[in-house]
């Protein structure tokens, strides 16, 4: 979808659909409530009859009289005005694209009246993400590709100084919305076309895109930094596996004598379960065991488009999980790079090995922090279900600045306990560490294995019920979210 911003009044603007968002129970005001008057009423008697409410998500499609300007209006509903975040705005101008996309409509704009508290930066780059995000469709292996796309928004601007706004808000709106698509298509891929060497090839491609620093770690390196969890991981697939390292440096002068934020994402392209297979059903999800490493390649991507003043370095182990003749057995043994040894009591906890050898190598970067992201435990979508992402670390002001930047984001952490106690139920019989200490507590103790391995401010954040969407919201369609995205450009803005 282009993105336009014209000098101009909305009601002159050709088009075929006009976009207004209201607040719940308000009555329409300014522009469209001119384009009510000259219709004789027909907005303010849909809303009066209760037709149109302006609850969260809604949307109204109205045909107007009218030989110039828009040829219908699309009202989108902000929910109570006292309860507005910008998530709001979000959600409403998805709905609305969403409603334009199903009625084949190709070109809408949409009225900049930013309610209190967003500047037109702002509005444009919420609306250009919400937009953005709800028109997009992972077609690629269908045959005939749907013709119900918006083609063009615009968005009209009153003078020079709201132009100006209007197009820096949409510009940084379209980077964040195409990251977070980046992500996504790689993580509804199936697994045999998104392989650890294919998940190479799209961070190479995002690294010639803008102008990344990239390292690829093949096994034979791997081996050689001892790498003995992320490898032992890799034993049982025929697919190699590949350690991909990205590094952006945008750091003022003054700020390059610190060490660089690190994020780093799991990337399990397929997950079998292992010799501990997983049971049959639900199991072609598992291509999305990699929504982290799709994550963290997505938002370096991100903030190295929007040149956010910071330098970052993201890291995605990636390999297969698979039941393999020379797969890892419960109650194998692996060393990981830091020299401690892991019992296997489950192969389907993979997760936290390949994390481990990926949080050791972090430390040679002497991180400011890291944050690493994965589809951990299912334990964490028992606790939190679909709407939060379990938050664990070892640093106070760390933490909170990640809960922060996730309420930002709309995508909200929630931290839970790190006490010492927790790790007893990790500790080995023969060796230092087990994979599994049980139910008990089960997303936390997978994060107290992972304290083991960081000496540095860290942050772990489990996205197992988030990433991936079963019915579909009015900026997330069914399938991927690509969740982390966002709230980690969001935490790299505030450090610029």
């Amino acid at each position: 979808m282009d993105i336009k911003i014209k000098k101009g009044a909305v009601s002159g603007e050709k088009s075929d659909a006009a976009v207004f968002m209201l607040f719940e129970g308000e009555k329409p005001a300014g522009a469209l409530s001119k384009i009510d008057g000259a219709q004789g009423g027909v907005i303010s008697r849909a809303i009066a009859s209760g037709e149109f409410t302006g609850k969260p998500g809604e949307t109204a499609l109205f045909h107007l009289a009218s030989k110039t300007g828009p040829e219908r209006i699309i009202l989108a509903g902000l929910g109570r005005r006292e309860k507005f975040s910008p998530d709001s705005l979000m959600r409403a101008a998805g709905a609305a694209a969403g409603l334009a996309g199903k009625t084949a409509l190709k070109e809408i704009s949409a009225y900049p009246a930013p309610p209190e508290g967003i500047s037109l930066h702002q509005f444009a780059s919420l609306t250009a993400q919400g937009m953005l995000l709800a028109l997009y469709n992972f077609d690629r292996f269908k045959k005939a590709e749907s013709d119900r796309k918006v083609k063009s928004l615009t968005l009209p601007a009153s003078d020079r100084a709201a132009e100006i706004e209007l197009k820096k808000g949409a510009a940084e709106g379209r980077i964040i919305a195409d990251s977070v698509n980046f992500a996504k298509d790689m993580i509804n891929a199936p697994a045999n076309e998104m392989t650890p060497s294919v998940m190479a090839a799209r961070a190479k491609a995002a690294a010639r895109d803008v102008g990344l620093k990239l390292k690829i770690l093949e096994a034979d390196d791997c081996k050689r930094l001892g790498m003995g969890a992320f490898l032992g991981v890799a034993m049982g697939s025929k697919q190699p596996p590949k350690f991909i390292v990205l590094e952006y440096n945008g750091a003022k002068p003054v700020d390059r004598r610190q060490g660089p934020y690190v994020i780093i994402g799991k990337g399990i392209t397929f997950d079998s379960g292992g010799i501990s297979i997983k049971p049959s059903e639900g199991m072609e999800k598992m291509k999305y065991d990699m929504a982290g490493a799709g994550a963290v390649i997505a938002a370096i991507r991100c903030a190295a488009a929007l040149k956010l003043p910071v330098n970052l370095v993201a890291i995605a182990p990636c390999t297969e999980n698979m039941p393999g003749g020379a797969a890892l057995k419960p109650g194998d043994m692996v060393r990981a790079m830091n020299g401690k040894t892991i019992e296997i009591i489950s192969t389907d906890a993979e997760g936290r090995l390949v994390l481990a050898d990926a949080l050791c190598y972090a430390a040679r970067y002497k991180p400011r922090a890291v944050i690493d992201i994965a589809t951990l435990t299912g334990a964490c979508v028992i606790a939190l279900g679909d709407s939060a992402i379990g938050l664990m670390g070892n640093d106070r002001g760390l933490i909170g600045e990640v809960i922060r930047a996730g309420e930002a984001a709309n995508e909200r952490a929630w931290e839970l306990p790190m006490w010492d106690e927790y790790l007893d139920a990790m500790k080995g019989d023969v060796t230092d560490l087990k994979n599994v200490g049980g139910r008990k507590a089960a997303t936390v103790t997978a994060g107290k294995f992972l304290q083991e391995f960081v000496d540095y401010p860290w942050a772990h954040l489990d996205i197992a019920g988030t990433a991936w969407e079963e019915k579909g919201r009015p900026y997330c369609p069914k399938g991927a979210t690509a969740i982390g995205v966002r709230l980690i450009v969001e935490f790299l803005k505030r450090k610029g």
